[in-house]
């Protein structure tokens, strides 16, 4: 053994103390905190709301040929529903309308949130 005065042991070492948990003391505390929410720290939280009419995909030498009047063939045949997606997240399906003389969509269709969790 080495007589080194920076080496320690383990009896210099004391047991460390845990607090002990009850659990159903902890439950009803997250219970009652879950029912408190403060939903007003969420609700200025700016997110992206867009609509997709469809998609497609074309190699870039098409692309570049692209100019006005050119038509793209989507995916979705004329009348489906619009998919209303919130950053990039599917959430509901909608139509168009006109409000005003400006677009709106009305929902048809909205996403259940368990839904949602199993398309992640």
């Amino acid at each position: 053994m080495s007589e080194d005065p920076n080496e320690q042991t383990i009896d210099d070492f004391e047991a460390a103390a845990f607090q002990e948990f009850d659990s159903q003391a902890d439950n009803a505390k997250s219970s009652t905190n879950s029912d408190e929410i403060n939903m007003d720290v969420i609700l200025d939280v700016p997110v992206t709301l867009s609509m997709e009419i469809g998609r497609t995909q074309i190699n870039i030498r098409n692309l570049l040929q692209l100019n006005q009047g050119s038509v793209v063939e989507l995916d979705r045949f004329a009348g489906e529903p619009l998919d209303v997606l919130v950053n990039g997240t599917l959430i509901a399906h909608g139509e168009v309308v006109v409000v005003n003389d400006k677009f709106g969509i009305r929902l048809t269709d909205v996403i259940s949130p368990s839904e949602r969790v199993k398309r992640l």
